[in-house]
């Protein structure tokens, strides 16, 4: 029965994919891959009884993911292991392009590159004078501030790499894509470092819930 049951499901998901999945099925189909031999709709009703959607249950710690009945560390390994696996996967998938000539391409990157991502992380791209990619740095995890964002560090690396453009990001993992007052004073802290050395300096973007915005140039 619950052989038949997975058969079904997974042939349904090879024909059309998840997007017609309800979130128990669509989370049951996951676990068939964690739980290889007992009934998963149980436990799927569970995680979503106790995080209240699919995307919360795949945003959630790892220690609140053992706590319910049924979840080994197996299993939420597995599950923290989805979003990750997404995210690097986008990201992966838009620097084969290289090139990020526009505003929209950067932001479209980042978006990508903060899928599942729960913690404000601060990361630093690297852009040679065809604005193709030389590297993703990530400076800081943790709030972004003057005083926790080292600037000088950002123009070594930017140095140590011979970029002739940087762009940074960092996002709000719990809020809107705003900048915020330290958001502002770091972004001009980093605009002056690098027009010392005269590197250019494109943006700092804030991305929360898929959407950016940047700080210099207003775009949304």
């Amino acid at each position: 029965m619950a052989e038949g049951h997975r058969g079904r499901l997974k042939e349904r998901f090879l024909k059309d994919g998840l997007d017609n999945f309800n979130e128990i099925n669509a989370l049951e189909i996951l676990l068939f891959y964690a739980v290889p031999r007992n009934d998963t709709n149980p436990l799927a009703h569970r995680l979503l009884d106790r995080f209240g959607s699919f995307s919360a249950v795949l945003d959630a710690d790892y220690n609140d993911l053992l706590e319910v009945d049924g979840i080994s560390d197996h299993t939420a390994t597995f599950l923290k292991l989805l979003p990750e696996a997404a995210r690097y996967y986008q990201s992966d998938k838009i620097t084969e392009r290289k090139e990020l000539a526009a505003l929209t391409d950067i932001g479209e990157f980042f978006v990508r590159k903060y899928v599942g991502v729960v913690k404000e992380t601060v990361y630093m791209l690297l852009l040679d004078n065809k604005r193709c990619v030389i590297s993703l740095e990530k400076v800081h995890e943790g709030s972004v501030s003057s005083a926790a964002v080292s600037v000088r560090k950002m123009a070594e690396t930017a140095l140590k790499k011979r970029a002739a453009a940087v762009v940074v990001a960092h996002n709000h993992p719990s809020g809107l894509a705003v900048p915020s007052p330290d958001d502002i004073l770091v972004t001009r802290n980093i605009r002056s470092a690098l027009q010392t050395l005269e590197i250019e300096f494109i943006d700092h973007f804030i991305v929360a819930e898929n959407k950016y915005c940047t700080v210099i140039n207003k775009t949304v």
